[in-house]
């Protein structure tokens, strides 16, 4: 079967270690599933993998790719969750143990299959399972944001921070959001959020902040939370070490919660979410899996503003 994988690790040219070309087919194990895959999209983690960050050169050749959705075993439309958890508790995402979705067919525990809605493509539901659900849980099981709400969205423009930005206008709340780009402010601002460049001050405190950048914009999330307010952490593209006020977090109560990505059941509830209410993810392009090369040079380039997708039937 075609597919693209890491044939070698390249810190400096990540894509000179990747390989279009045929893969042997997946072979389940007890209590796996085997899916024909329709649409995968790729995500910055493709890249750090061909780099060799999470990825040994002794589980050379690894297929690629996080997210996907096709068809399941029953002839159901399905989107495959990526988190694998093994027997001593511990877990991986696809491509890192286990081989990963940019191929014509991938397999992976039964339980990870979640059935598709009819309302999303294959294409809009390959977007969700890394950077959307990261963001649906941030603002709902750790944030606990309620409908009239205001949110903080620090870094958009970024797939976490982007779907928080849709995600929280969905759920009835008022956002903001920052950039350091006019550009993607502008674009942000058409989503429905306030746009505001970094450290600006709100017109308000918010109930939940978006916080994926880290060191550039964490005292700034600080200032910017209500009292009770809660501070979601799932990235650092900034830095990982930022000073924390401690007599600001306890005077004014705030929870700094860390997040990664979610369960099953939270993947079908985001999915009902959009069905439910119209809201899609953003693609930048959708390429043939004839051309996965061009997909990858994409999301390489940086100027891309939404998902990179494969459509695994071209």
């Amino acid at each position: 079967m075609r597919a693209a994988f890491a044939t070698s690790l390249n810190d400096t040219d990540p894509l000179a270690a990747l390989t279009i070309g045929d893969a042997p087919e997946p072979t389940p194990r007890d209590g796996w599933a085997v899916v024909e895959v329709r649409a995968s999209a790729l995500n910055h983690h493709d890249l750090w993998s061909l780099r060799g960050v999470g990825l040994r050169a002794d589980q050379l050749p690894m297929i690629l790719g996080c997210d996907a959705a096709g068809i399941g075993p029953d002839g159901n439309d399905v989107v495959v969750y990526p988190v694998v958890f093994t027997e001593k508790g511990d877990f991986s995402i696809l491509s890192e143990h286990y081989q990963g979705t940019v191929a014509e067919r991938v397999t992976v525990p039964a339980s990870n299959l979640v059935p598709k809605p009819a309302e999303l493509s294959f294409a809009e539901a390959a977007c969700l399972p890394t950077a959307w659900l990261t963001a649906y849980r941030m603002l709902t099981t750790r944030g606990r944001l309620e409908a009239d709400g205001a949110v903080l969205v620090q870094g958009a423009g970024g797939g976490v921070a982007t779907a928080a930005v849709l995600l929280a206008t969905a759920l009835g709340a008022r956002v903001y959001a920052t950039s350091r780009d006019a550009a993607k402010r502008e674009r942000i601002a058409a989503l429905g959020a306030t746009a505001l460049e970094p450290g600006a001050r709100l017109p308000e405190r918010v109930d939940v902040v978006v916080e994926t950048v880290g060191e550039a914009t964490f005292e700034h999330s600080m200032k910017a939370a209500k009292p009770g307010g809660r501070i979601v952490v799932s990235g650092a593209t900034s830095g990982h070490l930022p000073q924390v006020n401690l007599r600001r977090m306890f005077a004014l109560q705030l929870e700094i919660l860390g997040s990664s990505m979610g369960t099953p059941e939270e993947l079908a509830d985001l999915m009902a979410l959009m069905a439910k209410t119209g809201v899609r993810p953003i693609i930048d392009s959708v390429v043939p899996f004839s051309a996965a090369r061009r997909a990858f040079e994409l999301l390489r380039s940086g100027d891309v503003f939404g998902k990179v997708v494969l459509d695994h039937t071209r």
